[in-house]
């Protein structure tokens, strides 16, 4: 009964947001009565995090995956990116509700929230950029940094999309992802020896 509430509200704060969605509606569409819901969730706030919590559990497996597979840094940059941006349609508006959303909620739940999202997320990104510049396959930056400007690239593409380009997401091209990941590994300018400015 629990992941089907889950399930169901996960839906219903795509479509209504934190705001706009209330527990008798999540009852509603369940079938049952607010009591029989307030039994596995105390309030809404509880179980909007729970699904923000289950959809870390997954994210956090994913890179476990993902570091367990080996492979260079770049290459286990490129299976994180090509993971993010090739999830469903609704995986991917969870990610931008959380984002969006997460200030709705008390501080407390925010805090504990943000610990989990380190642990189970931008901490195991950390960790594969940091591994990178110890192993001089990046250059030396502050990990974090490096993180959030992965994610600062990679995000757009999760809020910007119109819905039917979100549903052409997963058949991203392996050459597409590439490209990514190379403008945020290697940049945009060209090599030296290739371009020449003016002034050379």
């Amino acid at each position: 009964m629990r992941e089907q509430i889950l399930d169901i509200a996960r839906r219903l704060f795509i479509r209504e947001g934190y705001r706009g969605l209330a527990m008798h509606q999540i009852s509603d569409a369940l079938g049952v009565t607010k009591a029989a819901l307030y039994y596995h969730f105390k309030n809404k706030e509880e179980l909007f995090m729970a699904i923000l919590e289950s959809d870390l559990d997954v994210m956090s497996q994913v890179l476990d995956e993902i570091r367990a597979e080996g492979g260079s840094y770049r290459e286990q940059v490129t299976r994180f990116v090509a993971y993010v941006l090739r999830q469903p349609v609704e995986q991917r508006a969870i990610i931008r509700l959380g984002s969006q959303e997460i200030g709705q909620v008390s501080p407390e739940a925010r805090q504990a929230f943000n610990r989990h999202y380190y642990a189970k997320f931008t901490g195991k990104i950390e960790a594969i950029l940091r591994l990178g510049m110890e192993a001089g396959e990046f250059r030396s930056l502050p990990p974090s940094l490096a993180t959030h400007t992965l994610l600062g690239i990679i995000y757009p593409y999760l809020y910007n999309m119109q819905a039917s380009d979100q549903a052409q997401a997963s058949q991203l091209s392996d050459e597409t992802i590439r490209q990514i990941v190379s403008i945020y590994l290697d940049g945009i300018i060209q090599p030296s020896e290739v371009f020449k400015t003016s002034e050379g």
